[in-house]
C-alpha cells in the first residue's frame, strides 16, 4: 500500500522526549521522528554522522569545540561522526532524524533508547 506518512500524526502518538520513533526505512536507514525537551547528554557517534532536521520548535546543538548550532523549523544540521555533541531544546521541539538502522541514539548501545517503529 502506498500512502503518505503524516509526521505530525506520528509525533502525536507519544509524549516521551529523546525517544526516537522509526516512521520509515530508507536504503538501510531509519527515518525517525523525536521530541526534544531540555538537555540531552553529551555523546558521540564514532561510526556515523548525526542528521537533524527541525520540524517544530528550536533546537540547539552544542559541539565539543565550544560552538552552538541553533536550528529553527525547516533547518538542518549534520554533526560529523566522531564529534561530541549535545542537542537541547527549551520547551518542546520536534525533529526528523535519519540514521543507519541499529545506530544507538546515545552513541552507546547500553544506554540507547530502544528502537520503536510506529
Amino acid at each position: 500500500m502506498h500512502a503518505a506518512i503524516d509526521l505530525a500524526a506520528k509525533l502525536a502518538t507519544f509524549t516521551e522526549a529523546f525517544q526516537p520513533r522509526t516512521v520509515a526505512l530508507f536504503n538501510g536507514h531509519d527515518v525517525m521522528v523525536a521530541k526534544l525537551r531540555g538537555d540531552y547528554h553529551w555523546h558521540v557517534h564514532d561510526d556515523t554522522d548525526d542528521f537533524f532536521l527541525v520540524l517544530d520548535g528550536r533546537v540547539e546543538i552544542d559541539l565539543e569545540d565550544g560552538s552552538t548550532v541553533t536550528l529553527d523549523p525547516g533547518q538542518m544540521f549534520v554533526v560529523p561522526k566522531g564529534m561530541r555533541h549535545r542537542p537541547r531544546a527549551q520547551g518542546e521541539a520536534h525533529i526528523l532524524l535519519i540514521e543507519p538502522t541499529g545506530t544507538p541514539n546515545s552513541g552507546d548501545p547500553s544506554t540507547a533508547a530502544p528502537r520503536r517503529v510506529i
